[in-house]
């Protein structure tokens, strides 16, 4: 009950064809999720488990993606605290976190209890799922979680030296042992990998991500070897910590449009690699966006198949709301006429 593409971008078996998925897949852009949510607020459809698997299962039936990814939200962790958390459209907590609030926090032991709705939406949404499609988990990165609680996520980027003391011990007290439990939740559910997603990431100055966030992340990595990937939007200073993010069991990386793709496949030769057409530019008019996936494409094909191992076709970032669903059918054909001639 998987799909072969993508499992073999998993274990990085040369193939012709990648797989595809894209983040915010089944988001606001398409009509199977508007039609849902004229009927329901967005935490129902992510907390019923049934109404969860509808709306995870809706783009990879119509545009026949190699994946569904579990729909939720990033940022569940901190409601499961006891933060309040709305949502309209995008997050709006009540307070953000300071030492005061932080002392009121639910226990992690109670917390993991507002969590397993994700593991039953899992199960429900493999249940409905054809055989050959893969299904998959995510979080947020500790890193993105605690820039949003803190109200951190509205500052620049590159603008952090150093991690706040009220951060760390949000981590190691709190974030990092519910996080890997809600790992587990959803490997337990059916997830064949976890993305952390940790797009806030990119406010982290070099040395404070490498030397002092990193080894958060090996935590969450060495616990799970070979089932989480990790995606930092605009994030350079990971590449010169890439190989210690793989020796502590990272599966795979996700990278941005700011990268070159088809440098990165060619020097990287460990784990899956994620991306990454630019998703502005899927939103286009459609004769535009057709001439920019054919000059991305023509790139990756001159690629030798032997480099492409690991690939994982989708966009640097996720599916913008204004993105015509003419055009993503156009993407997942495109992709995948394009290699079947190489």
């Amino acid at each position: 009950m998987a799909n072969l593409s993508f499992t073999n971008a998993l274990r990085r078996i040369e193939q012709n064809i990648p797989p595809i998925w894209l983040m915010r897949q089944a988001g606001r852009y398409h009509s199977h999720y508007q039609k849902l949510k004229q009927k329901y607020r967005f935490q129902e459809l992510c907390k019923n488990p049934e109404l969860a698997a509808q709306t995870a299962y809706g783009p990879v039936k119509e545009f026949d993606f190699d994946v569904a990814i579990l729909f939720s939200d990033i940022l569940f962790p901190l409601d499961a605290f006891g933060m309040k958390l709305e949502y309209n459209p995008g997050p709006i907590l009540d307070e953000y976190l300071n030492e005061t609030i932080y002392s009121n926090l639910r226990s992690t032991e109670d917390a993991v209890d507002g969590l397993f709705f994700q593991g039953e939406a899992l199960k429900e949404t493999r249940r409905i799922l054809p055989q050959n499609k893969s299904l998959i988990g995510f979080i947020g990165g500790p890193w993105t979680l605690f820039s949003y609680a803190s109200g951190l996520h509205l500052e620049k980027e590159d603008c952090v030296s150093t991690l706040p003391v009220l951060s760390q011990k949000l981590f190691e007290e709190k974030l990092i042992p519910l996080l890997l439990s809600n790992i587990k939740i959803q490997l337990d559910g059916g997830a064949e990998i976890i993305m952390i997603f940790d797009s806030s990431v990119s406010q982290l100055k070099k040395d404070a991500f490498q030397n002092e966030y990193c080894p958060y992340l090996y935590t969450l990595f060495s616990s799970f070897p070979q089932k989480l990937g990790y995606y930092a939007k605009r994030q350079y200073s990971i590449l010169d910590k890439i190989n210690e993010l793989y020796q502590k069991g990272m599966a795979g990386i996700g990278i941005d449009s700011s990268y070159s793709l088809d440098v990165f496949l060619k020097s990287q030769k460990q784990g899956f690699i994620q991306g990454n057409f630019n998703e502005n530019f899927i939103s286009l008019p459609t004769k535009e966006f057709q001439k920019e996936l054919t000059k991305y494409l023509t790139e990756l094909q001159n690629v030798p198949k032997s480099d492409r191992r690991g690939w994982i076709c989708g966009l640097g970032h996720g599916v913008t709301p204004s993105t015509p669903e003419q055009n993503v059918h156009i993407f997942v054909e495109r992709v995948r006429a394009f290699f079947s001639e190489s």
